[in-house]
């Protein structure tokens, strides 16, 4: 499995017309989450999305019952580490690279041979 930080060209055309249309509907609930998990003391809120289930993190909104293109499962970067989907010298590179919680959400697209982060901006109040 690669994963690069990077917003990538085959994102946008594949995936990020469904992932636009849901995060709309789903950007609040993410953004309460995110302030959760930090407030809890765990830095670094990633959401893991997908369309099938898979163990990381923990189912916070499931397709089925919310009408969303995908499911949302909530996590943090220890948990990326501890799975060994951030390798430890990535951990600084990951770090650096993550945008301010407050205003985007830090998206792990997991499809069947695409996996990738990426930053999508919670919409203005």
């Amino acid at each position: 499995m690669s994963i690069n930080m990077q917003n990538d060209p085959e994102l946008s055309g594949k995936y990020l017309g469904t992932i636009s249309q849901d995060f709309v509907r789903v950007s609040d609930t993410l953004k309460e989450a995110s302030y959760q998990i930090r407030t809890a003391g765990f830095d670094f809120p990633i959401f893991a999305i997908c369309k099938e289930a898979q163990p990381v993190g923990q189912l916070l909104l499931d397709q089925k019952m919310n009408g969303t293109a995908w499911n949302y499962f909530a996590s943090f970067l220890d948990e990326f580490l501890q799975r060994g989907l951030v390798t430890a010298d990535k951990k600084e590179d990951f770090e650096a690279a993550y945008k301010d919680p407050d205003e985007f959400c830090c998206l792990f697209v997991i499809d069947e041979q695409f996996t990738n982060f990426v930053f999508i901006p919670y919409p203005e109040d």
